[in-house]
């Protein structure tokens, strides 16, 4: 039995894409979706959905003419395309492209563990955690 809902995934997925949508916007949505994470991935140029009942929702990354992904991981720029994201608005596509260009080949979205892992060909990662979550955010209380 699937508990996600899809039709709340698939307008959230693609409102993504169409840049109609932030970050938090997005998290909240998805949570109240049943999601617990989901996993980017440009290469096969999809999204899949993970729920708490090891459902799986897949959805696709519908951008024409993106980039090849870098072969090194630049981490100061994929820190770079987050900052832009979260300060400064940076659409989705935008976001998609830097991130290729930086070496990234997919990430993970942990919506209930507060954190986003981004992945590149080598098995470099770097984890960008959401305000008020993490290593540093444990430190201070």
């Amino acid at each position: 039995m699937l508990c996600m809902n899809t039709e709340i995934i698939s307008r959230v997925s693609k409102a993504t894409l169409a840049g109609e949508i932030a970050f938090p916007e997005l998290v909240q949505l998805l949570l109240a979706a049943g999601v617990e994470y989901y996993h980017i991935d440009y290469v096969g140029g999809r999204k899949r959905f993970y729920g708490a009942g090891d459902e799986v929702v897949e959805t696709p990354i519908t951008f024409e003419n993106l980039p090849p992904v870098a072969a090194e991981f630049n981490q100061p720029a994929v820190k770079a395309a987050i900052v832009d994201s979260q300060l400064h608005g940076q659409k989705y596509r935008p976001f998609t492209e830097r991130a290729m260009r930086a070496g990234v080949i997919g990430y993970y979205a942990f919506l209930t563990g507060g954190c986003v892992t981004y992945l590149g060909r080598l098995g470099c990662q770097h984890t960008e955690w959401f305000p008020g979550r993490g290593p540093e955010a444990e430190k201070s209380e």
